[in-house]
């Protein structure tokens, strides 16, 4: 046994003299605190064994324990201002967590959810050189199409072609493809290209994401069918649509923002008025 465990058990050996009663529906005990079966509920997933069951328990109990006594064996030996130091952290944590959890209760209520295009627009307008893109933005379409598939030809004349009036084509043929994205008017990032065409990395992206250009990629018994749409490089503007969610979002958080400040203005004024608050000279 360590020294420290031994002056631990000498500690509590003399605190815990008189024993006290026992619960009838305690399963453990440390000092003048218990642990009930009801702590127990849902402990145990259903179907564990029997013995797997015990060890889950004991295990919590054991834990439970430990804790209780560090925490016993902390408030006597920390020091009066160590104590005193984490009993204004704990004070002003309880604090910071209601004043937060009241303040977004009463945003959450009262702020307008509903982001305008036009405000959204105009917001990008103004403030577009400040959303630089970290790397490259690509606007593509793809299809992953077996090589022996019986209209091969006709997909891949329909894929370069690309009407508006296929949908009902795209519709059935779709989803025989092994992989596929038709959407070419989402910008997308190149870690996703990357995991979608694995076979485009850093060193050869060069030559497969260029601004127009179609090719083919054999992939075993299948055939990758790629049109690039468009690329933008890294550090150049990006596009409205690639923002607009975060758009929307940062405008909302605006407005939280400045719900706050009103709502903080309004109590201490109301405070005020009505003598809660007041400083003295």
């Amino acid at each position: 046994m360590t020294r420290t465990a031994a002056i631990l058990m000498l500690f509590f050996g003399l605190l815990s003299c008189r024993k006290p009663e026992a619960k009838p529906e305690a399963v453990a005990r440390v000092e003048t605190s218990y642990l009930y079966k009801s702590d127990l509920k849902d402990l145990v997933p259903p179907g564990t064994s029997k013995q797997d069951s015990i060890v889950i328990v004991r295990s919590f109990i054991d834990r439970w324990a430990s804790r209780k006594l560090l925490i016993k064996a902390a408030e006597v030996n920390l020091g009066k201002e160590k104590k005193s130091e984490f009993d204004a952290l704990v004070k002003q944590y309880k604090s910071d967590l209601y004043t937060k959890a009241y303040i977004e209760e009463i945003v959450n209520r009262s702020i307008d959810t509903v982001v305008s295009e036009a405000e959204l627009k105009q917001y990008y307008d103004e403030n577009k050189d400040n959303f630089r893109t970290g790397g490259s933005l690509v606007r593509l379409r793809f299809i992953n199409v077996p090589k022996d598939h019986p209209k091969f030809a006709a997909i891949r004349s329909k894929f370069m072609d690309f009407r508006k009036s296929d949908k009902k084509f795209w519709d059935t043929y779709q989803v025989q493809f092994k992989n596929s994205a038709l959407n070419d008017s989402v910008w997308v990032d190149m870690g996703q290209i990357y995991r979608r065409l694995p076979f485009i990395n850093p060193d050869n992206r060069d030559r497969y994401i260029t601004p127009g250009i179609a090719f083919e990629h054999p992939d075993g018994n299948n055939t990758y069918i790629v049109k690039v749409r468009d690329v933008i490089d890294k550090n150049q503007i990006s596009p409205y649509q690639y923002l607009r969610p975060t758009l929307e979002q940062v405008i909302l958080n605006r407005r939280k923002l400045a719900l706050v400040k009103q709502f903080e203005k309004e109590i201490t004024d109301d405070a005020i008025k009505n003598e809660k608050y007041e400083i003295y000279k």
